[in-house]
């Protein structure tokens, strides 16, 4: 069995020792992030059973053509848009933990709850790398130019970049990302503010840079976000520890599922996100909810598991020029 047992002190038999203290210490854990930056569509929060697996969205562009000046005697210009239509599939998410009777029955802490908390803490790091793996999808990478500029970056549109990325994330390069996005109309993700979302090391060489959270939120800026640093040239920085670092376009061992790293080869940075509103959306069928296994073998075979029916999507990543998502890479 893989789950709990009383007969294994490391799985279960440590429950029940002389003077046991009552607290509970659970280990170090990171607060989910990236999931508060996903979107519920308001079409999607009763989804719903039965009603298939799959979830469309139509996405419309702007008008082909201008507005214009016209004379009196000119006709009246015409235009028209396009819709592109995008869809998503539903999967399940879900993890258990089974135990016996016995281990139930012995142990001196409430085992239900134990398992409990430590399945909801699974459960916000399985959405955290879900979510992740959409924002990864992004087309739009952005770079520093020459691998070393401390002030100009390149950025390409096809969701890689060449560039070996040689120089710590600076106050320049945030500069010069605000402005290539606000050039490209990407719409803020607050207010008049797009977010940027990374670790904190990545911050460290303009840390002391960021307004506090105090000084901008007595501005009349309210949300404050889990996770957040502070703000700088228009950005909003938040940190995360759940994601790990690395994962250059050429890796083949970065693995958030496992926790697998894989720094940069300079070693001089990590990944960064920076966006704006209507990112990653999560049609939700069957939001999490905690399930207990029917018990088995006369009440000795137990277990506890959550379970997820949804996904996660990018709403704009198949055209880069509507992408919403920029992201700090590197080639290697």
């Amino acid at each position: 069995m893989a789950g709990q047992l009383w007969g294994v002190n490391a799985r279960g038999g440590y429950m029940f020792s002389e003077n046991l203290s009552d607290y509970l210490r659970m280990s170090v854990q990171p607060r989910a992030i990236f999931r508060q930056f996903c979107q519920v569509p308001e079409d999607a929060v009763d989804l719903g059973l039965h009603r298939g697996g799959t979830y469309t969205w139509n996405v419309y562009s702007n008008i082909q053509t201008r507005g214009r000046r016209v004379a009196e005697a000119d006709p009246a210009p015409e235009s028209n848009f396009t819709i592109t239509q995008a869809s998503a599939t539903v999967y399940e998410i879900m993890n258990t933990v089974p135990y016996t009777g016995q281990l139930e029955m012995l142990a001196e802490h409430d085992l239900i709850s134990i398992i409990d908390k430590t399945l909801r803490l699974d459960a916000a790091k399985a959405f955290d790398i879900e979510a992740f793996l959409q924002f990864d999808d992004c087309l739009n990478r952005v770079a520093p130019t020459g691998g070393t500029s401390t002030t100009a970056v390149t950025r390409t549109t096809n969701g890689s970049t060449a560039t070996e990325n040689n120089v710590a994330l600076s106050t320049g390069h945030v500069k010069s990302i605000s402005d290539a996005m606000r050039e490209a109309n990407v719409p803020p993700f607050v207010d008049n503010d797009y977010i940027c979302l990374t670790h904190p090391s990545t911050l460290r060489s303009f840390a002391n840079e960021l307004e506090s959270i105090n000084q901008y939120t007595q501005a009349g800026i309210g949300m404050v976000y889990a996770g957040e640093k502070g703000r700088y040239e228009g950005f909003r920085f938040v940190e995360q520890t759940n994601i790990p670092k690395g994962g250059a376009i050429d890796s083949t061992t970065f693995d958030p599922y496992t926790d697998t790293a894989d720094a940069w080869n300079q070693g001089k940075s990590s990944w960064a996100f920076f966006f704006g509103d209507d990112t990653v959306i999560e049609p939700i069928v069957v939001p999490e909810e905690m399930r207990a296994k029917l018990p088995g073998d006369y009440g000795r075979d137990k277990g506890m598991g959550y379970y997820y029916l949804g996904c996660f999507a990018g709403v704009h990543e198949t055209d880069y020029t509507q992408g919403r998502i920029w992201k700090w890479d590197s080639s290697q």
